[in-house]
């Protein structure tokens, strides 16, 4: 199984300014999501925001082949979370997602935990979701436009994200990684990516869509979870795919390790002996109870397992929690 999944950068590619610059963006961002959602959102989505956020987090272990290219992908999750919960909702439980992802799997930088919440989440809920997915379902909600608004919307977002990604290294000025070779490389992998993460997309909105009809045709606010078999289904799901199919994830390197790989001939960047640098790197090896998805110093079958159960409860937690930063205003308007 790879290391680090597609798109999530480390810190030795974000300078210490711009880190610390797109952490307030981010935060920002995840603020205003959480006034938003707490406008609008019902109080009984909740469990199922949590669980479509674990979902998303043991589907993301699942590495897919790209073929001819020895590179590898997987889902992001932004697009199908906003379809099924609305953009505000999903930017938080994709948001969720990338935090237990850095804090407790050392994947992606803490540093750098702002540039991937939002190449990841800004653009796929804030951005496609609402300009490119919605409008194609609302005219039609067919499986015929269900897949080509997934298909576009994954791709806008995804080559959003790759480009931002090649900015925000630029911008950091701390890897030596030519701009031309970099974007080059970047661009039409994460099309590749995009392409299967679209298809993959509709295939589940379609196929919960089947089960909830009203799901698209009524808007996500429809979707209340008045009965616990959604939930329950989704939660076997999870636990099947982090602790089961998470095992036959590729090896082949992801977009952006594979990118690095093709401008500089190594996956990984220089290692930069920054005192910020050196600072958060033994916070997250503190914080980073299973490595690289996995027990500490092992390879096993059973610890990738573990870390792909471990990882979804603990997403579904953080997710349950955060929910706080939107139930308290509605409380009060309620009030």
């Amino acid at each position: 199984m790879t290391n680090i999944l597609a798109m999530h950068m480390a810190d030795a590619l974000v300078s210490a300014k711009v880190g610390v610059a797109m952490l307030a963006v981010s935060g920002a961002t995840l603020l205003f999501c959480s006034k938003k959602a707490g406008d609008k959102f019902d109080s009984l989505n909740i469990p199922l925001m949590g669980v479509l956020g674990a979902f998303v987090f043991a589907a993301q272990m699942i590495n897919f082949s790209i073929p001819m290219t020895g590179s590898s992908g997987h889902i992001s999750g932004g697009i199908l979370l906003a379809a099924l919960l609305g953009a505000h909702p999903a930017f938080i439980a994709l948001s969720c997602v990338l935090i237990v992802q850095a804090l407790f799997f050392a994947d992606g930088g803490i540093l750098a935990l702002g540039c991937n919440i939002f190449n990841m989440a800004f653009f796929t809920c804030l951005i496609a979701y609402p300009l490119i997915f919605l409008p194609v379902v609302k005219r039609s909600s067919s499986k015929a436009a269900i897949f080509a608004a997934s298909i576009a919307a994954c791709v806008v977002s995804l080559q959003l994200g790759a480009f931002c990604v090649v900015l925000e290294t630029m911008a950091s000025n701390i890897s030596e990684l030519p701009f031309k070779t970099f974007v080059s490389l970047m661009q039409p992998i994460h099309l590749a990516i995009a392409l299967v993460e679209g298809v993959l997309t509709g295939s589940v909105i379609v196929l919960i869509k089947g089960a909830k009809p009203e799901i698209l045709d009524a808007g996500p606010a429809a979707f209340k979870v008045s009965k616990t078999s959604t939930v329950v289904c989704l939660a076997v799901a999870t636990l099947a795919i982090g602790a089961g199919l998470s095992q036959i994830a590729s090896g082949n390197p992801d977009g952006l390790e594979w990118s690095i790989l093709k401008t500089s001939g190594s996956e990984e960047t220089a290692k930069i002996e920054s005192p910020a640098h050196r600072a958060i790197e033994k916070i997250q090896n503190g914080a980073a109870i299973l490595p690289d998805y996995n027990l500490p110093d092992s390879e096993s079958a059973a610890g990738t397992s573990l870390a792909g159960a471990a990882g979804a409860a603990m997403t579904f937690a953080l997710i349950f929690a955060a929910a706080g930063l939107f139930a308290i205003p509605r409380k009060k308007k309620q009030a």
